[in-house]
């Protein structure tokens, strides 16, 4: 694959200014944002959204929002997130924005997943499971973004992930090509992100499937660059990485996308515009709403 999709993470529902105070947290700074990565070279925008205090929300006015004030602007592929990073947000509540909306794209959790901290005062690791799902759980998330004309972008913390996809598949809710995101590099949840890693992740999945990988923090541009050069596409954003460089903060989104398309470029490949992302992972342009 010649053409590479770079997908932008946005904000994201954990870390906040506190982190890097150039995090887009209001809509109009992540509307903002998000033109300006997708103008520096990202064809899929990936999309969490705060309330007025800056804390996650599953509030649909604010996706919509958000959604609307892009498309107005830009035609990347909308990709909202349905995960669970809100503890203990019923799974009704984390999905209303995808039946709401019918975004081209969405998350999905593939399974639960825990995060790994370490508490310097105890001295030890916690691992907590911050997103608890069944197959039920699994299968409604799948029907419903069928339903809604959604691709699922299957989040793989796991590799036990991949054999739930596939159970989907079976039952015919998921359509092909598939289109896994191999997220790497979270203590307590996630492989390393190793050469051996990624390929025994991309060998496990269907042929004809689309695969990017996440690198969390220090992890995402040496990822990024295994990925291209592995025939897979790649993500960038502050919600995964706060860093334009070893203890330098980034700037805004478009600087972390930019930083992509020049490593992308210095590897021999040339970027995907949206619609070049959605003819690979074979979807339709979202009507406007």
């Amino acid at each position: 694959m010649d053409k590479v999709i770079i997908t932008v993470a946005l904000t994201g529902a954990q870390q906040g200014k506190e982190a890097n105070p150039n995090l887009p947290v209001s809509p109009r700074e992540i509307i903002d944002q998000g033109y300006e990565s997708c103008q520096a070279g990202a064809s899929i925008i990936h999309i969490h959204a705060r309330d007025k205090a800056g804390k996650a929300t599953s509030d649909v006015d604010v996706f919509g929002e958000i959604v609307s004030g892009l498309q107005a602007r830009c035609d990347a592929v909308m990709n909202i997130s349905s995960g669970g990073a809100i503890a203990g947000l019923p799974l009704e509540e984390r999905l209303r924005a995808v039946t709401k909306l019918k975004p081209e794209i969405a998350s999905f959790s593939v399974g639960s997943s825990m995060v790994g901290s370490y508490s310097a005062e105890e001295g030890k690791w916690t691992r907590d499971f911050t997103l608890c799902q069944s197959y039920s759980d699994l299968e409604t998330v799948a029907r419903e973004m069928l339903e809604a004309g959604t691709k699922p972008e299957l989040e793989i913390y796991d590799l036990g992930m991949i054999s739930n996809a596939l159970f989907l598949r079976e039952q015919g809710i998921i359509k092909e090509p598939l289109y896994f995101n191999f997220v790497m590099g979270i203590s307590g949840q996630s492989p390393s992100p190793s050469v051996r890693n990624v390929l025994h992740l991309a060998e496990s999945i269907p042929a004809g499937s689309v695969w990017l990988a996440t690198g969390i923090g220090r992890n995402e541009f040496p990822l990024l660059a295994l990925s291209v050069v592995m025939g897979g596409h790649v993500r960038v954003g502050l919600e995964d990485n706060v860093y334009i460089s070893k203890g330098v903060l980034a700037e805004n989104n478009a600087q972390l996308v930019e930083k992509a398309v020049r490593i992308i470029r210095e590897l021999g490949k040339e970027v995907a515009s949206p619609d070049e992302a959605r003819e690979i992972l074979g979807i339709k342009r979202g009507v406007k709403i």
